[in-house]
């Protein structure tokens, strides 16, 4: 087969980790890096310099004539610059989440249906063995499932101006939220059917109307609940920043990243995807009361690291194009999980409980 030549716009974090794994297969030829900014003169230094650039997306759809599109910019550009790949007739890997509204990210999946082309949004907790033993764990654990997850960002710096700039079109919640989310509906195989939210605007550094710290809640049909916490800025707390945890009425099982949940770690990339290791707690007690099994320890060192799993989700959009997968399930899954986070920002916003 002959090299699939790749456009990546957005040269930021995760475009830039994207880049990194076209530019390491073979089957993925770089057509050109996008960006307003000085971040693709950045990235392609890195890269030895062999790339052409671009500060406008239409242009370099035009000029480029990629036959893939890898769109890791702000979540408000998502949309039209899927379409816009879609109608070129190329295949698209965009980053979470599809769009920033339901309607929008609608539209994108009906245009990849409409064209005919391959679209991949960026879970890249789908693409992470522990993760994925983690879900199969909690799948044993029993029904009602109660699921507790944060990611709160202590940011500074780069970090900060990164998240003030998301803000411009989502919420925290929301942003990262449709990871947990994602995780949640897995676990349970359930149908959300009710959410609530609270939030709090904790500084003027970020456009009107949003909120830097965020909490939801989740009500499934089979009875299991969970909760996601999110809060990104300077004066967010680092104590206890790091929560992955489920529990079931045979026991409970946790994420435990020592090195990932230490101080400083809370708004670098690299640690959001470690786990390090799971404990499984068995619930079952014998007639005086006392527990059967000790805690069980699941060490995870040899997890894959962020730019690998970056590699692993490019690899699989490699083969759904190569092989056409159907796609259709992940697609919905996409949208569903983005349908919930926006129910909760509604119920953020509008102070009521939301019914799905």
């Amino acid at each position: 087969m002959d090299k699939i030549k790749i456009l990546v716009v957005g040269c930021g974090n995760m475009g830039a980790s994207h880049a990194k794994a076209y530019h390491s297969m073979d089957k993925f030829e770089i057509c050109g890096l996008v960006s307003t900014g000085k971040s693709k003169e950045l990235l392609n230094n890195e890269l030895g310099g062999r790339y052409a650039l671009y500060d406008n997306y239409e242009e370099a759809l035009h000029q480029a004539k990629p036959q893939a599109v890898c769109i890791a910019t702000y979540p408000d550009t998502h949309e039209d610059f899927a379409i816009k790949a879609f109608q070129a007739g190329c295949h698209v890997f965009i980053e979470k989440p599809l769009a920033d509204t339901i309607n929008g990210a609608e539209r994108v999946v009906a245009a990849a249906n409409k064209y005919n082309k391959k679209l991949i949004v960026g879970y890249i907790l789908r693409y992470h063995p522990s993760w994925e033993l983690f879900i199969e764990q909690g799948q044993k654990l029993g029904k009602p499932l109660v699921m507790r997850m944060n990611l709160n960002q202590q940011s500074q710096g780069y970090m900060w101006k990164v998240h003030q700039n998301l803000m411009k079109s989502l919420s925290p919640i929301v942003d990262c939220g449709v990871h947990y989310i994602d995780v949640m509906c897995q676990m349970t195989d359930s149908k959300p059917v009710q959410v609530s939210a609270i939030g709090a605007r904790l500084t003027d550094d970020i456009p009107a109307g949003n909120y830097n710290y965020g909490q939801l809640q989740i009500r499934f049909e089979d009875g299991s609940v969970g909760w996601y916490e999110a809060g990104w800025g300077p004066m967010i707390s680092e104590t206890a920043f790091f929560i992955k945890d489920v529990i079931g009425p045979k026991g409970a099982v946790s994420i435990v990243a020592k090195e990932a949940s230490k101080a400083g770690k809370s708004d670098t990339v690299e640690s959001h995807t470690r786990t390090e290791s799971l404990k499984i707690h068995d619930a079952k007690i014998d007639e005086n009361g006392t527990f059967v099994h000790e805690d069980t320890w699941v060490n995870l060192d040899d997890e894959p690291d962020h730019q690998e799993l970056c590699n692993r989700e490019q690899q699989f959009f490699l083969r759904a194009i190569v092989e056409n997968l159907d796609l259709t399930k992940a697609n919905l899954d996409a949208i569903n999980s983005l349908r919930i986070a926006l129910a909760c920002d509604e119920s953020v916003r509008t102070g009521k409980v939301v019914t799905l």
